[in-house]
């Protein structure tokens, strides 16, 4: 039986951002199959000893900083360190991910990514409907799911936030292979990969 990957993220982290397609290349290669799970990463953190950006101690919140500078660097990737619009509501965006995780029919990876890419490399507010809608477009999905699939996204947001805190997750992204190994970070995609394959 192939593996299975559940994916636990938000739409709205730096490290999520940096993970690329990573996952996906990753699933092409064993033949894994991915369910992509947004949380509410700040539920999660109250739930598990996690804490708000904002609360972090100075040494802290100055380590993240100079990591994202040199992961920017190391994968030569576009990344704003203070994007315009972050924080902000990362719900609606993940409401289009769950809407179209659901209606099928276009690339789910890549609505992730380019949500992802908006807040990080482009300063796009992605709580905003028309940040969403050309999100969905260009991943192959009806632009309209930003509103359609809005009951079914918040009750979904809700479920996966519990399911991950009972799962173990603590942060984002998170990857969790047939129910049991759990890898948490952009930088454990190679280990998750090593496991996949028997080598690790």
């Amino acid at each position: 039986m192939a593996p299975h990957i559940d994916y636990y993220f938000t739409p709205v982290s730096p490290w999520t951002y940096l993970a690329g397609d990573g996952l996906e290349q990753i699933a092409a290669r064993t033949g894994a199959s991915i369910a992509y799970k947004p949380v509410d990463l700040m539920k999660v953190f109250a739930q598990t000893g996690g804490t708000a950006l904002g609360e972090r101690p100075p040494a802290r919140v100055e380590y993240r900083m100079q990591e994202l500078k040199r992961a920017r660097k190391k994968l030569g990737m576009d990344l704003v360190l203070q994007p315009a619009y972050f924080p902000t509501n990362p719900a609606p965006a993940s409401y289009a991910v769950i809407a179209a995780e659901k209606a099928g029919g276009g690339d789910t990876g890549k609505l992730v990514q380019l949500l992802l890419r908006a807040c990080w490399a482009e300063e796009k507010n992605i709580a905003e409907d028309e940040v969403i809608r050309e999100a969905l477009d260009q991943a192959g999905f009806d632009p309209g799911l930003a509103d359609s699939g809005l009951l079914t996204g918040a009750e979904t947001f809700v479920a996966n936030t519990e399911e991950a805190v009972a799962n173990g997750v603590f942060g984002s992204p998170f990857y969790i292979v047939d129910g049991t190994e759990r890898f948490w970070g952009q930088d454990r995609l190679a280990d998750l990969e090593a496991h996949l394959t028997g080598r690790l």
